[in-house]
């Protein structure tokens, strides 16, 4: 089981630690990627973000995943219904992957359908498993990645977990 963390810039360094720390108690052989740092992708003007992805064993249903790690966000001030789409938040966590399934529900998509366009997801995604494909089409997420214009992703912190 994949998920991305993300955080706008300012005390998103903290938050993150946090989160991790929140979903390591969720997570069984818990493994964090490097830290980094990367322009707002759909609405420019705002604030960098630095984004993580997390690899990890997980008992929870996807659904259940999913409101656990909603519970996390809400707990570090993400306000859903005050904020605008694709715009700042104290923490986006998404649920990437999850063994394989493809599943797609009103709440729930998986695998996430915006891993293959967006470089700050694929670049951790593939430090974490560099041989990692996606479910579906069965293509290579480093291939995906190889393939995707620059997108301005840059280290901000070696791995810690």
């Amino acid at each position: 089981m994949y998920l991305g963390l993300g955080s706008n810039l300012g005390d998103s360094e903290a938050i993150l630690d946090a989160a991790l720390l929140e979903l390591s108690a969720l997570l069984g052989d818990c493994k964090a990627s490097s830290m980094y740092r990367s322009k707002a992708r759909y609405l420019t003007e705002q604030p960098d973000f630095l984004n993580i992805v997390v690899r990890g064993a997980c008992r929870l249903s996807p659904t259940a995943l999913l409101e656990a790690t909603q519970a996390i966000e809400a707990a570090h001030g993400r306000d859903r219904a005050k904020e605008t789409l694709k715009g700042p938040r104290t923490l986006d966590i998404d649920l990437l992957l999850y063994d394989g399934l493809s599943i797609k529900t009103p709440v729930l998509e998986l695998p996430h359908p915006g891993i293959a366009e967006r470089a700050f997801v694929l670049v951790p995604l593939v430090e974490l498993e560099s041989g990692l494909a996606d479910p579906v089409s069965g293509t290579a997420y480093a291939r995906l990645l190889a393939l995707l214009p620059e997108q301005g992703i840059y280290l901000y912190r070696q791995a810690r977990l």
